[in-house]
C-alpha cells in the first residue's frame, strides 16, 4: 500500500468543530470529492501523492524534523483527537499558520529546491517511497517532486487569500 499526502481547506469554524468533536474528521474526509456534482476538481483538496516526504526532505532538509513553518508536511500543527484517518493522525494548522506557510514556500522557488535535492542523502534518511536514486532518464523524480511543490504552493496561497485552516494527513 502506499502512503499518499493530502492536505483539506476548511473553514475556521469547521476546524473549531473538528478539534471539539474529533470523530467528525471522518465523514469529512469520506466525503464527495466532488460536492457540488458538476464534474470540476474540488479547491479545497489537495493529494500530492508519494511526494510528500521527499518534499518535506527538500523544504526542511531532514527526514522528519525541522523548523516551521517549512516542517508542516510531517510535523507541527494539532493533532485531530486521536482518530487514525490512514496512516495516524491529522493535524489542524489555523489560518494564520497557513498564512506562514503559504509565505515560506513562496519564498521558495524551483531552482533553490533543486540546490537541495540529494538522492544520496535521501536514500540514506529513507524518505518515503525510496526511489530518489533512480536513473532520472528513466524516472526524473526531482520533476515529480517540483511539480507536486508548484501544486502545493498555489493550494496553500488559495487558502491563505480566503483565510481557511489546513488539516494535513497520509492515507
Amino acid at each position: 500500500m502506499s502512503m499518499i499526502g493530502n492536505f483539506r481547506l476548511v473553514e475556521a469554524q469547521e476546524l473549531e468543530r473538528l478539534l471539539a468533536e474529533p470523530e467528525a474528521i471522518e465523514n469529512l474526509l469520506c466525503a464527495d470529492d466532488d460536492e457540488a456534482g458538476d464534474g470540476a476538481p474540488d479547491s479545497t483538496q489537495l493529494d500530492i501523492d508519494k511526494a510528500w516526504h521527499g518534499l518535506h526532505f527538500l523544504f526542511t532538509g531532514t527526514a522528519w524534523e525541522g523548523k516551521p513553518p517549512l516542517n508542516f508536511i510531517a510535523g507541527g500543527g494539532q493533532e485531530v483527537g486521536d482518530v487514525d484517518v490512514g496512516y495516524g493522525r491529522a493535524r489542524a494548522f489555523t489560518s494564520a499558520e497557513v498564512k506562514e506557510i503559504s509565505a515560506a514556500l513562496t519564498g521558495l522557488s524551483t531552482a533553490d529546491l533543486r540546490k537541495r535535492f540529494d538522492p544520496a542523502k535521501m536514500m540514506k534518511l529513507q524518505i518515503y517511497p525510496e526511489i530518489w536514486d533512480r536513473d532520472a532518464a528513466d524516472d526524473d523524480t526531482l520533476a515529480y517532486l517540483l511539480e507536486y511543490f508548484e501544486q502545493l504552493k498555489a493550494f496553500l496561497a488559495h487558502g491563505a487569500e480566503r483565510n481557511f485552516a489546513l488539516l494535513v494527513y497520509l492515507n
